[in-house]
């Protein structure tokens, strides 16, 4: 698989999924892509073309599959944020911002809780 350089997201949020590629050593020839035909609303659209995208990371047999957008090239991007995000959740839990983010909503929470 080669980076989606051509997905619509502006040139700040490429260059983050880069550097967090190369932080986590992930090899993107190491990475299975697939297309696929997407589910749920879009019509015609989605049912004629395979513009969903579906990545398999070999070394930690992970698997993201991500129809959510009309567009192949911004499902290929997203993919790969989503697939970066779970290998980090698996390598590095301590610098997973997905985890910080769900730590903080639960804190919220209790919070909220505790004062009501």
């Amino acid at each position: 698989m080669r980076f989606p350089d051509e997905a619509p997201v502006t040139p700040a949020k490429k260059v983050g999924l880069r550097a967090q590629l190369i932080r986590l050593g992930v090899d993107l020839n190491a990475v299975d892509e697939r297309f696929v035909k997407a589910s749920g609303p879009g019509g015609q659209k989605v049912n004629k073309t395979e513009s969903g995208v579906q990545l398999r990371y070999a070394p930690l047999e992970l698997t993201v599959k991500w129809t959510r957008e009309r567009s192949r090239a911004l499902n290929r991007f997203l993919a790969l944020r989503e697939l970066a995000e779970e290998i980090e959740l698996r390598i590095s839990p301590g610098t997973s911002t997905r985890l910080k983010e769900q730590s903080r909503v639960r804190k919220q929470k209790d919070r909220r809780r505790r004062r009501g």
